[in-house]
């Protein structure tokens, strides 16, 4: 696989990077197959009170987000990560001790606050360790190494959904927060030169004074806040493909439910296959903004195969045939709207701010998916039909406002070039 070429580790910092994702999101995958079962099979949990703990954590994930960025600006971006990677793996560990709603909800909420300040500190890391092409290049490599682990992590987690009693989900669990937090070991190898520069070549500190750093602030930059929250409209698709199709599958299609695996092998196999080479080039505000029309075209097309599959009197051959069309056509707009908007992300950033800037860009993505279920169960799982045009009609919107966005923005930098020649 492309991800895994020696030339596409030469960098030491991406090396480790690589490797750490791997071993974390190890761990991680098996969190992701195994904890609505385990919270509604073994704590008892209902599919509300699941609801609200998945809708809760992730506003205060998106929170910690913004001042993990904060802190690893005015701090230090690996000793963020390092705690962050540490703290983790210690919430996961405890949510085999987990015994109702209210301890669920506690450490859900502390779990995902350590996770927020992990990506934003990852994305601060990279942010300065790379330059425009390589760090998209970079994070569509451990968006690559990512899909890979959960997915070999969720086949781990096959042991406590065979077995499925109390004491295998808590095992299981426990053996993968440890996974987790065993990647912390490649995280402390991390050099120095990945932290915010606080002294000149003298020696002198070049921190900003409190004014300064206000006026650098991402918060004060309309742009970049208005980038960030389409691409959180735009991230709709992820809770779209989490719940929306499978659920679209089981109760408005003839398709039998074991089509839902067959989509999200396609899926996984299109992003660890596709996610680096349809990353070229999108540091470019330009291309940045076509792959991310495009994206949005393929989006609607994706919602109106989906919604083929479940108009009435279709037969069952053609339905699947659909749904697969529909899992192709959403996976590649995946690929391409990621790619666009880390673009997006990192050369609208301010980089004397970059840690802050790169949180607040997650803490928008986190938001919109804190939103998504709402938006996916009042559209597709309560008009039907209608409801995937809606949904292809937001998808629009999101994707035109963020391609204008980097239109206007290449303009603006290279207006004033074109002039003085």
């Amino acid at each position: 696989m492309r991800f895994a070429r020696p030339a596409a580790l030469a960098d030491p910092v991406l090396r480790i990077l690589t490797f750490s994702t791997f071993v974390a999101t190890l761990g991680r995958g098996v969190f992701l197959a195994v904890t609505v079962l385990y919270f509604s099979l073994i704590i008892g949990l209902s599919p509300l009170q699941v609801a609200v703990v998945y809708a809760i954590s992730a506003g205060v994930g998106a929170a910690a987000g913004a001042i993990g960025g904060h802190l690893s600006d005015i701090l230090s971006a690996r000793r963020v990560h390092l705690v962050s990677v540490v703290l983790t793996g210690v919430f996961l560990a405890s949510f085999a001790f987990a015994g109702d709603f209210w301890s669920v909800l506690v450490i859900a909420s502390l779990e995902s606050a350590a996770f927020g300040g992990l990506h934003a500190s990852q994305s601060a890391i990279i942010a300065r360790a790379f330059d425009g092409p390589n760090r998209v290049q970079t994070r569509a490599v451990l968006r690559t190494v990512t899909n890979v682990g959960i997915s070999v992590g969720a086949g781990l987690a096959a042991i406590a959904l065979a077995i499925r009693t109390p004491e295998a989900f808590r095992i299981v669990m426990v053996c993968a927060a440890a996974l987790f937090a065993l990647s912390v070991i490649w995280v402390l190898q991390l050099p120095a030169s990945v932290d915010a520069v606080h002294t000149d070549a003298a020696g002198n500190d070049t921190r900003l004074t409190r004014a300064e750093s206000r006026a650098h602030s991402p918060w004060r930059d309309p742009r970049y806040l208005a980038m960030t929250l389409l691409n959180g409209v735009f991230g709709i698709q992820f809770a779209l493909q989490e719940m929306g199709v499978p659920l679209w599958v089981s109760e408005h299609t003839v398709a039998p439910v074991a089509t839902v695996s067959l989509l999200l092998v396609i899926n996984t196999i299109i992003v660890i296959a596709l996610q680096v080479p349809l990353s070229k080039g999108t540091h470019e505000m330009r291309r940045a903004g076509i792959v991310i029309a495009i994206a949005g075209g393929l989006m609607v097309v994706a919602c109106l195969l989906y919604a083929g599959a479940g108009v009435s009197g279709i037969v069952l051959p053609f339905a699947v045939t659909l749904l697969i069309g529909g899992a192709i056509t959403g996976a590649f707009a995946e690929v391409l709207q990621q790619a666009g908007s880390w673009g997006l992300g990192f050369e609208l950033a301010d980089p004397v701010r970059a840690g802050a800037y790169q949180g607040v860009f997650g803490m928008g993505f986190s938001l919109g998916g804190m939103v998504a279920p709402f938006i996916v169960t009042a559209t597709v799982l309560t008009m039907g039909v209608p409801g995937w045009f809606v949904l292809a009609g937001i998808f629009v919107l999101a994707a035109a406002g963020m391609s204008a966005i980097a239109w206007t923005a290449k303009r603006s930098v290279t207006e004033p070039q074109e002039a003085v020649s």
